[in-house]
């Protein structure tokens, strides 16, 4: 099977934004509807009530018989009611609403993680680590805010003020037209509108984004900046581009001030206009004044939706500004492709081959194979390759031509998982993990038991680590093993890596800048290793080992046994400063082919985990 293409920049085959009308959510817009429609009836009740009591309590007692007492009790328990009923509504709408969009923001946030799961260290490196957060952060908040404070609103005010009209049209047919006209120019007015604050909106984004990477870089490197002492200029740079943040947020302040100063003119000119038409009608004889009073009770009511709606424009621009950068994260290429159904790797001895592989500015047609467990020194100066190709063995990167087999089986074609279970690996770009150092441990068999940790800790030398801190395991470090030393992070990452007894463990410049006792770690993890090693490396002493292989400019320049390597007088042996010992030949040794802690791992591992409720 051909080796996949990474995904193309294309939005036709990058995953999209889940639809909001599917599943659950259709029937909370449903109820949302009907929440509207209580509104509007509530409404509708409250005017005629305000009719009834401006009929026979006000206008027919003035001058004539005592106020009614028993109408009096009957409009008055019904205008209770109609509140009642009214102020239960709007609760009702505001959880609605708020599971509404709680439960899309939570699909979108997982969709949004699958692609981050698929991308690959390098690509992730070029985008700010503030601008991806903001991705889960800031753009989903807008994208929340759309849909339970904008899009309800929307459907229930919309569904109340339609409801309302109707209602006036019966009572008045003149008045409701002339209040869909106000509501109609209103309505257009915050269309006119919505584009000025949508351009504000993407200033202000743009500019937090900024703000946000900045500071986010500057939490990670606070003693770079200490340390050449830049406070001062660090500072300066953050006040730009918090001034900046600052005037754009204003501008997009104004902006949405707009909307409410139109629909602020849209509810006061409503109130004018029935006014002005109900004199109208009520000179000619068509109405009287009760009905007249009935609808400006109307119009009260619908002045609160008519503001909130201006809110939903604002709302709206916000949501297409962050939808769009939330698509075009999803659109990023993907190096890592998996179809579905694939089947998983067969276990076997570890036997890794490059086949021609092929990466544009990494790799140009490397071929060569690890025998099952030997040790394999990858040499060669910084940018060669060695990088490149032990991501391919572990698939965080995708060759553009040729293949790697495990034992014969093609990575490509198999489970993403499954490659991961057999192939583990160590590197500065895989540092620990905010939290314990048991999480840390367990990370890639979170139940492994006992006895396997304690194998690992003790080949690791994480015993002593951990009898050095008050809290042992339980020790919390931050984000990359902050709150460790050098030689400790790698003597805890290399026990992750060996979790299950991998069948292939990659080493990509594990010992560099390590104490003696991290140090002799890696040496002890490589000589009791059972399976398969590949080790990048700079140093001359780690190519003691069963084989070299020799990269340059992302070519094979040299491989071989390191007798015969290093002896001549080719690349391999310029690469390494004269004076140094001269590595012994190695040996591969006996490798049994037993491996219980890997089949524990390899079962404990197999099936797929149970999906998040």
């Amino acid at each position: 099977m051909p080796t996949p293409s990474p995904l193309p920049h294309d939005p036709a085959t990058a995953p999209a934004l889940p639809p909001l009308w599917r599943g659950r959510r259709r029937w909370l817009l449903v109820r949302l509807v009907g929440v509207g429609l209580g509104q509007a009836a509530a409404a509708i009740a409250t005017a005629l009530l305000v009719e009834a009591a401006f009929n026979r309590l006000i206008a027919g007692s003035v001058g004539a018989a005592p106020l009614d007492r028993a109408a009096f009790a009957s409009v008055s328990a019904g205008l209770l009611g109609a509140a009642a009923v009214g102020a239960a509504l709007r609760t009702a709408e505001r959880v609605q609403a708020e599971r509404l969009g709680q439960d899309y923001v939570y699909l979108v946030r997982l969709v949004l993680y699958d692609r981050l799961a698929t991308l690959a260290p390098r690509t992730l490196q070029r985008r700010s680590q503030g601008g991806v957060a903001l991705r889960f952060v800031g753009d989903l908040t807008a994208l929340r805010q759309w849909v339970s404070l904008g899009l309800a609103r929307l459907v229930v005010g919309g569904t109340m003020i339609a409801g309302a009209l109707v209602a006036l049209a019966i009572i008045s047919p003149v008045l409701a037209a002339g209040l869909a006209v106000v509501l109609a120019l209103g309505g257009a007015g915050v269309l006119g509108l919505a584009g000025l604050v949508r351009t504000a909106a993407a200033d202000a984004r743009r500019r937090r984004a900024r703000l946000a990477a900045n500071v986010n870089q500057q939490v990670g490197a606070i003693a770079v900046v200490q340390a050449f002492g830049q406070g001062g200029r660090e500072r300066r740079r953050v006040a730009r581009q918090a001034r900046q943040l600052r005037e754009a947020s204003v501008a997009r302040a104004r902006a949405a001030g707009r909307l409410q100063g139109v629909a602020e003119a849209t509810a006061a000119l409503a109130t004018g206009v029935v006014l002005l038409l109900g004199a109208i009608e009520v000179d000619t004889g068509r109405t009287d004044v009760g009905t007249i009073v009935a609808a400006l009770a109307i119009v009260g009511l619908l002045a609160q939706p008519l503001r909130d709606l201006s809110r939903v424009a604002e709302y709206r621009q916000n949501a297409v500004v962050s939808r769009e950068k939330l698509q075009r994260f999803l659109e990023t290429s993907s190096p890592v492709a998996e179809e579905g159904g694939v089947p998983d790797l067969l276990p076997g001895p570890g036997r890794l081959e490059f086949d021609g592989v092929t990466i544009a500015g990494g790799l140009q047609g490397v071929s060569a194979v690890a025998e099952p467990g030997t040790v394999v020194a990858v040499v060669g100066s910084n940018g060669s390759g060695k990088s490149t190709l032990l991501g391919l063995a572990a698939r965080l990167v995708e060759s553009e031509a040729g293949a790697v087999r495990l034992d014969g089986q093609d990575l490509a074609a198999h489970s993403l998982a499954s490659v991961h279970r057999a192939v583990s690996m160590a590197a500065p770009d895989l540092p620990l993990l905010r939290g314990s150092i048991d999480r840390n441990l367990r990370y890639r068999w979170p139940e492994a038991p006992e006895a396997e940790l304690a194998r690992v800790r003790t080949l690791c030398g994480v015993d002593e680590v951990l009898a050095s801190l008050p809290d042992g395991i339980a020790t919390r470090v931050a984000e990359d093993g902050k709150g460790l030393s050098s030689g400790q992070r790698q003597r805890i990452a290399l026990a992750r890596a060996l979790l299950g007894d991998p069948t292939v463990l990659l080493l990509d410049e594990a010992d560099a800048n390590l104490d003696p006792a991290a140090s002799a770690a890696i040496e002890r993890v490589v000589a009791a290793f059972r399976g398969t090693v590949l080790l990048a490396t700079h140093r001359r002493e780690r190519a003691a080992a069963d084989a070299i292989w020799h990269l340059e400019a992302g070519s094979l320049v040299a491989v071989g046994a390191p007798a015969s390597v290093l002896a001549s007088a080719g690349p391999t042996a310029r690469l390494f400063r004269p004076g140094t010992d001269e590595p012994g030949s190695g040996s591969g040794g006996d490798h049994p082919t037993g491996r219980p802690h890997r089949d524990a791992y390899r079962e404990a591992t197999l099936a797929p985990a149970a999906p998040t409720p």
